[in-house]
């Protein structure tokens, strides 16, 4: 990679701006919010104070994913965002168990714009509100505020900040090991299975909405697989889809690369992928599908790569 985008890539750590509008956004006001909420998560949002963030999973009875959500508290409501193709059926999850709560459960996804900044904390004025969050793995701030502001703001609001594209926000997210939905994570996941287990499961809490599931898990000690990091033995680009074997000519798979990208913090093409229990860890030769492309050898990495 050529040395001006390392140098943006280093730049956007210290200072960029990444946004986050297109995402699933709700809202839920009313006296019982953080208890119902609560009830419906992984996580223990009682432990929220306003102005933090905190990821947690929707999951049915069954333990699997129904999605991986942020909550964000504030002193007069909870949101919850999550990747926008989940906007109708999260809403309808989260309002199916409402019998006498007091509660209310609104969809602003076009109502509000959620810019997320790296680096040091923005200073807003107006009606804004920032909230501390590590999105990307690394130390951020969510800024949500009405979108009409945010297009008469936006100059000021991006202003001695470096804007990152899609691109190199997703080079983030694969450095930090963050598994995203549609790659890693689909309604067939179990949590432990992406790792969700280190970061947005709260094993002490009350009773949620597959709970027991997920407890089981952790009393059985493993999944048979799991989400993992590799980096490759060459230079030559990773492909996502890659089956992974032991041997070129082995022919069971152990896994598959799900996300790649090049690391400009290890300067070497890395994914991420999941490999089943048991499966070797040293070279695994990674096989495109059908003719795209030559085996790659790639070795199993601890996740994160950075942060």
């Amino acid at each position: 990679m050529s040395a001006a985008s390392a140098a943006l890539y280093h730049d956007c750590l210290a200072r960029g701006a990444v946004d986050f509008s297109e995402r699933a956004q709700l809202m839920l006001t009313g006296p019982d919010r953080v208890r119902y909420l609560n009830g419906q998560v992984t996580s223990d949002v009682r432990k929220l104070s306003p102005g933090q963030t905190q990821m947690a999973c929707v999951t049915t009875a069954k333990g699997k994913l129904c999605a991986d959500i942020v909550i964000t508290a504030q002193e007069d409501a909870l949101y919850v965002d999550a990747e926008g193709s989940l906007r109708e059926g999260l809403l309808a999850r989260l309002e199916r168990y409402i019998v006498a709560d007091d509660v209310a459960i609104e969809d602003v996804s076009e109502k509000y714009a959620l810019l997320h900044y790296l680096g040091a904390e923005p200073t807003i004025s107006g009606a804004g509100k920032v909230a501390s969050a590590r999105r990307l793995g690394r130390v951020g701030w969510d800024l949500r505020l009405p979108r009409e502001e945010f297009v008469a703001a936006r100059e000021s609001l991006l202003a001695g900040r470096v804007a990152v594209d899609a691109a190199l926000a997703e080079t983030l997210r694969i450095e930090a090991g963050i598994p995203s939905w549609g790659r890693e994570l689909d309604e067939n996941t179990l949590p432990p299975e992406a790792g969700l287990d280190q970061t947005h499961i709260d094993y002490h809490k009350g009773c949620y909405i597959g709970q027991e599931v997920i407890s089981r898990l952790r009393s059985v000690g493993h999944v048979n697989r799991q989400l993992t990091g590799f980096i490759a033995e060459g230079a030559a680009p990773l492909a996502a889809g890659a089956q992974l074997f032991a041997a070129a000519d082995a022919p069971a798979s152990l896994g598959v690369l799900t996300s790649v990208t090049y690391s400009f913090a290890l300067e070497k093409p890395i994914a991420l992928g999941y490999l089943k229990r048991g499966s070797p860890t040293g070279a695994l030769h990674a096989r495109p599908e059908g003719t795209h492309g030559p085996e790659a050898i790639v070795h199993v990495q601890a996740l994160p790569f950075a942060s």
